[in-house]
């Protein structure tokens, strides 16, 4: 099954359209839906249901960065951009953006909703002028919308032993600086997530 860049579209094994795809801001009663495909997309691990309520319940929440997308009025994925610091060798922190988490509904992942997602969050942050964009996430899949390995903009994660070097992934947005650059550091919310 594969889907339109706009998320629209998908042709189904049958011949049958999907439902369109919305892709909007999370509201308030969203909230027990994205925990259920957050819980789904990440079984068996129990620690990222969490992370997405204690972003939403922190100052570095930032509630136009978090989208779902909605089909049939359901909610089936869902992107979390929240703030975070950039330090660098003389202590000064520069606010920054960690992409965590993206989940998409187990049935509808691969038909284009991450990337959906992620193209509009990142997107949304562009527009809103701020600089850089941080994600821990997969090498293979990340680097198709503009992210770099974060050592080549001089950014460095402190990464859990399982994740690889490559990990580790920024991107420039149009309020980038070059005065940006030293050690990620997540906030209180990652706690539970984050190897120290």
């Amino acid at each position: 099954m594969s889907s339109s860049a706009d998320g629209r579209g998908a042709c189904l094994p049958d011949g049958a359209m999907a439902d369109p795809v919305e892709l909007r801001e999370e509201r308030p009663g969203d909230a027990d839906a994205i925990r259920a495909v957050v819980d789904e997309a990440f079984a068996p691990d129990a620690t990222v249901g969490p992370l997405v309520e204690a972003i939403r319940s922190s100052p570095r929440y930032v509630a136009s960065l978090s989208l779902v997308a909605a089909q049939a009025g359901r909610v089936v994925g869902h992107v979390m951009l929240s703030h975070a610091d950039v330090e660098d060798t003389d202590g000064v922190c520069r606010e920054v953006l960690v992409l965590s988490p993206l989940s998409v509904a187990v049935a509808r992942q691969r038909s284009g909703i991450g990337g959906l997602l992620v193209t509009g969050a990142l997107a949304r942050a562009d527009a809103a002028g701020e600089p850089l964009v941080t994600v821990e996430g997969h090498p293979a899949y990340y680097p198709r919308f503009g992210f770099l390995p974060a050592a080549s903009l001089g950014i460095e994660f402190r990464l859990p032993s399982w994740a690889p070097p490559e990990a580790a992934m920024a991107m420039r947005l149009s309020g980038y600086s070059r005065t940006i650059h030293g050690r990620l550091v997540y906030p209180a919310a990652f706690d539970d997530v984050v190897e120290h």
